[in-house]
């Protein structure tokens, strides 16, 4: 018998000062078997950091060709695809072609990452938004994860202050570009 989802509720005071967002965000996410703990975290600060009009989950592992996150506008248009972790370069090949922006949070070593996708054919690898999350802040909320998770995240200048109950966690979010990378067609 196959294991179902998980469902996940957090409750969100998102404060982004760098994108001047100040919301209330109220998510029900579903946690696929095979997802684990810290990409369902980078998944959710991922969706907060990105807030906005149009965006949402896609269907994740249950469609392999879509983005974890898409933003949409309102005649169905894909604005953005978002992916999580360590897409390979043949995915984000793809993404360029499918979306005018294309963006990956990892919470991965992102150093590593970036490294690995040196040289390989993206199209449009110039305009590729790579960020890097904080790794010790994902494992702190992925240390207070329950199924109903509630937490303050505050943005500005590039930096991330979680607050989960009494507790503060800081992390920088690292930018990347890839300049001058992969292929044009």
């Amino acid at each position: 018998m196959a294991l179902g989802a998980t469902v996940h509720q957090f409750s969100v005071q998102l404060s982004h000062v760098d994108r001047d967002v100040y919301e209330s965000i109220d998510l029900r996410v579903a946690r696929h078997p095979s997802e684990s703990e810290p990409f369902l975290c980078a998944r959710v600060l991922s969706f907060c950091l990105e807030h906005r009009e149009g965006l949402a989950f896609s269907k994740g592992l249950a469609d392999p060709d879509q983005p974890a996150l898409e933003v949409r506008d309102r005649t169905g248009a894909m604005r953005a695809w978002i992916e999580i972790g360590a897409p390979d370069a043949a995915r984000l090949h793809r993404a360029a072609k499918a979306a005018p922006r294309v963006a990956v949070y990892t919470h991965h070593d992102a150093e590593r990452y970036w490294g690995s996708l040196a040289g390989k054919r993206i199209h449009r690898a110039e305009s590729l938004e790579l960020y890097g999350l904080d790794r010790a802040l994902v494992a702190a909320l992925v240390s207070r994860l329950e199924r109903r998770t509630t937490f303050d995240l505050s943005v500005t200048d590039g930096m991330l202050y979680l607050t989960i109950g009494r507790e503060s966690i800081a992390g920088a979010l690292k930018t990347f570009r890839l300049a001058g990378q992969g292929g044009r067609d």
